[in-house]
């Protein structure tokens, strides 16, 4: 079975959201990708955290049998995150940000090649860094953000040359084309570079480019939504990780792949911090899908 290599932020979030609040919680980009994807295919982690970092949240992830290798411990405090969910639940006021550690990480890379690369959420100058040192066999796949669209863009546009799958968030989507119509969104961010597109639009679902056709799915409709925080990320977990468990990119997989990443999404939703994942089975992913596939279909 093919593994993929996901570089990207482990953290302590802080969050509160009209469910209550939750202090030092265990989060991270990295952290919510390797968790989700892992139920799919093996999965190397390559992070940096601080000395404080709890040893509880590390078996956390021990738990799904992640390669935690790539996890640098260093000097100092771990890259934190505080934030506020009220109204908008898609969309987090930012309370506080300490970068840390994360703020001077440079990975450290130990192999020539991988077979999926996830680049999550960090410098686009740190993605290109990766790029330019590990072999990637079958696909790469990367995020973004909103302060890397608008102030490292030069960079990320090299980046984009490189990748073959881009997840971002709808708001990302416009302020990268200038376009506020998702279709021409995916067909602008196509001429940049990634054949595959998928453009996450939250409680309203995704959209998405695969050989210059348009798919689209809604959100798996939950009773609550707890905490959205890492929502993004597990979503692309669990795309990339049945990607990588079927090990054959076409219009079939690419769109299956779409709705188990919606899946494991919602069951994120449904806690704090990675609480409802560590819950569920890969049993439990199936038969949320077979209704997920009742209620999509007509």
């Amino acid at each position: 079975m093919s593994e993929i290599v996901v570089i990207g932020s482990v953290a302590i979030d802080s969050v509160e959201s009209p469910y209550g609040k939750q202090e030092e919680c265990f989060g991270g980009s990295a952290s919510y990708f390797s968790y989700a994807a892992r139920f799919f295919a093996p999965v190397k982690l390559i992070a940096v955290v601080g000395e404080d970092f709890p040893p509880h949240f590390r078996e956390v992830l021990e738990e799904q049998k992640i390669d935690l290798s790539g996890l640098e411990v260093r000097k100092g405090k771990t890259f934190r995150w505080k934030g506020k969910y009220e109204g908008d639940m898609n969309v987090a006021d930012t309370l506080d940000t300490q970068l840390n550690v994360f703020e001077t990480f440079c990975p450290t890379i130990t192999q020539n090649s991988c077979d999926y690369l996830f680049l999550a959420n960090i410098d686009p100058r740190l993605q290109y860094d990766v790029l330019q040192k590990i072999k990637v066999k079958n696909l790469v796949a990367s995020d973004t953000m909103n302060h890397w669209i608008a102030n490292k863009h030069d960079e990320l546009m090299q980046v984009l040359k490189h990748v073959d799958l881009l997840v971002i968030n709808d708001m990302e989507a416009r302020l990268l084309t200038g376009e506020q119509n998702l279709v021409k969104a995916l067909k602008r961010i196509n001429s940049f570079g990634p054949s595959q597109i998928v453009i996450k639009k939250g409680a309203h679902g995704a959209i998405a480019f695969y050989g210059g056709d348009i798919f689209t799915l809604p959100a798996y409709p939950v009773d609550d939504v707890y905490d959205p925080t890492g929502a993004g990320d597990s979503f692309a977990g669990g795309m990339i990780g049945y990607l990588a468990e079927k090990d054959a990119m076409n219009v079939t997989n690419f769109r299956t792949a779409i709705a188990y990443g919606t899946v494991v999404a919602s069951f994120t939703v449904e806690r704090f911090s990675l609480e409802r994942l560590r819950e569920i089975k890969r049993e439990t992913i199936e038969e949320r899908l077979n209704t997920f596939r009742k209620i999509t279909q007509f």
